[in-house]
């Protein structure tokens, strides 16, 4: 005789083995590679490993994911459940239905009512004044020269003003500082927190710094996000709203501050490596809790675009044509993701 003790023991486990024979057909029927498929569907996938998040874009439509969650954000404002995307041994895989969905979205025609723009970019040159950030003294050309980490933050971020600002007349191209001044973190945040911006307008904050190690092998440049495990406030509770659709809505825009980060991210990488060659490597992107980045309430990334403790490196710092091609880089990034902003947007205009 089965005592109630052994009959929900015998169900657990029985509810056990069918959820487990679940997954294990589900986990069979993911079995289409993302990077491939997306290819065949003339799709753009952007993917970053280490957030485990990524982005499918056709014909002005996008499709924010995250690998193992079965909900996905369409187009920036629709949340829509379907196959979990799954990641076997570091390759993404997703199901038919998962890809039967996106392709049914990417046939439909891109709603003309978005019309949301890039109204403002804020370069924020790390450091300054009584704060020199890392410094070297290197024998360069023959003489001794000490480098520090504000100055080149202010030649790249004056730079990478002046290109910005003849490309887009029309958009706020601000700077924290454009002279050797000292600024705490709070300062610089609360001036990005603090720009005004239309009803569908976006803003986009840009800190430059500059690496130092005590590897002095150490070098190349690198870009950083914020870390998708830090948890943040980015809207503003205004009325009566419910608290649990405050804290949905405010986890779906969070996510998706997450994912353009990350998209300015590669774009930035892309257009350094383009100008700059191998006159210094990539070092990948990365995420990271920095204080600018977890503070400003927008997509926001971090760039180090060398290592001062490398003579090598030191000496391409202190040279202003280098300091163009990093600039221009950047510039170039940031141009392409406002292209990708826009366009995925609705926004028709320039």
């Amino acid at each position: 005789m089965l005592t109630a003790h052994k009959i929900t023991m015998k169900r657990i486990f029985l509810f056990l083995t069918v959820l487990f024979s679940l997954f294990t057909v589900y986990a069979q029927s993911a079995n289409l590679n993302l990077i491939t498929e997306s290819e065949k569907l003339g799709a753009t996938v952007y993917w970053d490993s280490l957030s485990g998040a990524g982005l499918l874009e056709k014909n002005g439509h996008q499709i924010s994911f995250r690998a193992g969650d079965s909900f996905v954000l369409q187009d920036f404002k629709k949340l829509a459940l379907t196959d979990a995307p799954i990641i076997t041994d570091g390759v993404l895989f997703v199901t038919k239905n998962f890809l039967d969905s996106a392709n049914k979205l990417f046939k439909t025609e891109t709603a003309e009512s978005g019309g949301y723009k890039i109204g403002a970019i804020l370069i924020d040159p790390g450091h300054g004044g009584k704060d020199p950030g890392a410094q070297m003294t290197h024998t360069i050309k023959g003489k001794k020269l000490t480098v520090r980490e504000k100055d080149v933050n202010l030649s790249v971020g004056k730079m990478l003003y002046s290109r910005l600002k003849a490309a887009y007349p029309d958009k706020k191209i601000l700077m924290t500082r454009d002279t050797d001044k000292y600024l705490t973190l709070q300062e610089r945040t609360d001036i990005a927190n603090a720009v005004k911006l239309g009803e569908k307008e976006a803003i986009l904050y840009v800190s430059v710094h500059v690496n130092s190690s005590l590897d002095k092998k150490a070098s190349g440049y690198e870009a950083w996000y914020l870390s998708p495990g830090y948890r943040r406030t980015v809207l503003e509770k205004t009325g009566d709203v419910d608290k649990n659709l405050f804290n949905v809505m405010n986890s779906m825009m969070e996510e998706e501050y997450t994912t353009e980060s990350i998209l300015i991210a590669k774009f930035v990488m892309d257009g350094i490596a383009a100008q700059v060659g191998n006159l210094s490597s990539p070092r990948g992107i990365k995420a990271e809790e920095w204080f600018v980045v977890k503070n400003s309430n927008m997509p926001a990334v971090l760039i180090e675009v060398g290592f001062l403790s490398n003579e090598k490196e030191a000496a391409l710092l202190a040279d202003n044509s280098y300091l163009q091609k990093m600039a221009l880089g950047i510039y170039n990034g940031l141009s392409a993701f406002v292209t990708h902003f826009e366009r995925s947007r609705g926004f028709t205009g320039h």
